[in-house]
């Protein structure tokens, strides 16, 4: 009897062992919309707010955190690379109501022209979809009128996002490093 707690251990951890799957990590599983909560129709939601960039004075928003050795002689500051945490707000005017953050970073890649590589998350703060992000990476032409971005997914209210941002320059303010962006964001979301 002395063995009996032994035995009984001994039997537990084979009959585990016999109910684990043979491979228990599984690479990919098929899963069901309703399992992922996608079971609401998909929406169109637009968005329009402006993105405040502020790269000069005291407080600024956009700093440069890497470059080449050539940049700072190319006329376009190709090679720049600046991480950004810029407001959100529902007017041009820095002091209208915010309604998140775009925070990420950019970098001036092009070496013709005037084109940056924008990888972004629109951090919501406000509103309905408050602690839902956005993200959106593509080619920034800045000098363009109006130029377009691919919003690439979300969280929160956006999971399972695709879209696309539109956005022109509403200010722009080479003395002081002040740029306001006009963004017009349409995405289908559940």
């Amino acid at each position: 009897m002395a063995n009996a707690p032994l035995t009984f251990s001994l039997i537990l951890l084979l009959s585990l062992a016999i109910s684990l799957p043979l491979n228990s990590q599984e690479f990919a599983t098929k899963l069901s919309k309703r399992e992922m909560g996608m079971i609401k129709r998909e929406e169109l939601t637009h968005l329009h707010f402006y993105f405040h960039d502020v790269i000069g004075g005291s407080d600024p928003t956009s700093v440069v955190v890497a470059q080449a050795a050539t940049t700072a002689s190319d006329p376009n500051k190709f090679g720049e690379v600046l991480v950004v945490d810029n407001r959100l707000t529902v007017g041009p005017n820095l002091s209208s109501r915010a309604v998140g953050r775009a925070q990420g970073m950019y970098a001036l890649s092009d070496l013709g022209d005037a084109g940056i590589l924008v990888v972004f998350n629109f951090v919501f703060t406000e509103g309905r979809f408050n602690g839902s992000t956005l993200t959106v990476v593509g080619r920034d032409a800045v000098l363009s009128a109006s130029r377009e971005m691919p919003v690439i997914g979300g969280t929160g209210d956006f999971r399972f996002a695709r879209g696309y941002a539109r956005t022109r320059t509403h200010l722009l303010d080479v003395k002081r490093g002040y740029v306001v962006e006009e963004y017009h964001v349409y995405v289908f979301h559940y």
